[in-house]
């Protein structure tokens, strides 16, 4: 199995970048108020569940509205030095939250480290251990939130921080917005890719059945190593929306995938034609080409791009009844075909360059 690099799993790449930074023709708009929250507020609620932290790959009757979060990431000496920070009485940021029309629970767009942080302080346990104050000055040092002294836990309790609320509907509209919201939030340590934001802000059926495509045998030998930055499950919803819908494919990208997602959301879709065809595809181009389908000549990265060119082409070519024979041999002629390796190789999201590569690989692997 192809051992991909561990460049994979930390920086944005190229073309990520390029997707968070393009521009949507009309940027969508919401309307949002401001609260202040004190901490002993904060976490009762969090506790109730009146506040809630939506996570992908897990499914929650009680969320209404689309989830936006990664898992938690915090070291403990960034929970400590927060918890510190309120001692203190320093000022820390804000939150953002989203209210769902129906019954008021908030969800949590911004704030889940800091949030979650004080959940464990006030409950005592972090990773099945007591929560003590480790990483901080001498005067906190070893002190948990049942041994502060009480005009600590007074303060503490009273502190407050503000938040930022945004009021969702459930539109496409208002998604978009919140889309974008955390995407403009979307700085510092860790940077979300585009799809790290998506596969929650449409947490659901499709996205958790991409996950079963996603461990498919086929597929992993394809692909190689699974990717911590789920780049592995974007490529499938890449293969899967433009197979789908080629034809009305305009950039951004990120905003095509997610209308994709929007659309598809409640569907099982590994169950269904396309994720038959995906399955089917895989299996043909493992068989038949092996991992370098997915590769330059000589690489061991997998070219994107190439990747859901190749599987889209043979999808159709399947659907149409016209299972491709010499396979092998017509995938090595389309390495040598100029015009799908430039298209491939740069600019990748542009209109032309989608629909120039999908058009050759379709011509040369029928």
């Amino acid at each position: 199995m192809y051992d991909i690099s561990s460049a994979d799993d930390r920086a944005l790449r190229d073309e990520e970048l390029a997707d968070l930074v393009d521009t949507e023709a009309a940027p969508a708009r919401v309307t949002y108020s401001t609260q202040d929250f004190s901490i002993d507020g904060l976490v009762k609620r969090l506790n109730r569940k009146s506040m809630m932290v939506p996570q992908f790959g897990h499914s929650d009757e009680l969320i209404k509205v689309a989830g936006f979060q990664r898992g938690f990431v915090w070291s403990k000496a960034q929970m400590d030095r927060f918890v510190e920070s309120l001692l203190l009485g320093y000022p820390v940021p804000g939150i953002f939250l989203v209210k769902q029309a129906d019954d008021n629970r908030m969800l949590i767009l911004d704030g889940q480290q800091r949030l979650i942080t004080l959940q464990h302080f006030y409950g005592g346990l972090y990773r099945g251990k007591e929560f003590t104050l480790d990483n901080v000055g001498d005067e906190f040092k070893g002190l948990t939130y049942r041994t502060l002294d009480e005009s600590l836990q007074f303060k503490l309790d009273d502190s407050y921080m503000q938040a930022t609320i945004v009021a969702a509907d459930g539109s496409p509209e208002v998604d978009d917005a919140i889309f974008q919201i955390f995407e403009r939030l979307n700085s510092g340590g860790t940077q979300l890719t585009p799809h790290e934001i998506r596969v929650s802000l449409a947490a659901g059926p499709l996205m958790s059945s991409i996950e079963k495509l996603n461990n498919g045998d086929d597929w992993r030998k394809l692909y190689g190593t699974r990717s911590k930055r789920i780049r592995d499950h974007e490529l499938i919803m890449r293969i899967l929306a433009l197979y789908s819908n080629s034809a009305n494919y305009a950039r951004p990208l990120k905003s095509f995938l997610n209308t994709f997602a929007r659309n598809n959301r409640s569907i099982e879709i590994a169950n269904e034609e396309r994720g038959v065809l995906f399955r089917t595809a895989c299996e043909l181009i493992n068989s038949s080409i092996g991992p370098k389908a997915f590769r330059r000549p000589g690489g061991s990265q997998v070219n994107t791009a190439q990747a859901e060119a190749i599987c889209v082409a043979v999808m159709k070519s399947i659907a149409e009844g016209s299972t491709p024979s010499n396979l092998s041999e017509r995938f090595d002629r389309l390495l040598d075909d100029s015009e799908f390796i430039k298209h491939t190789g740069r600019a990748t999201a542009d209109k032309d360059a989608v629909d120039t590569r999908l058009t050759r690989a379709q011509a040369a692997l029928s």
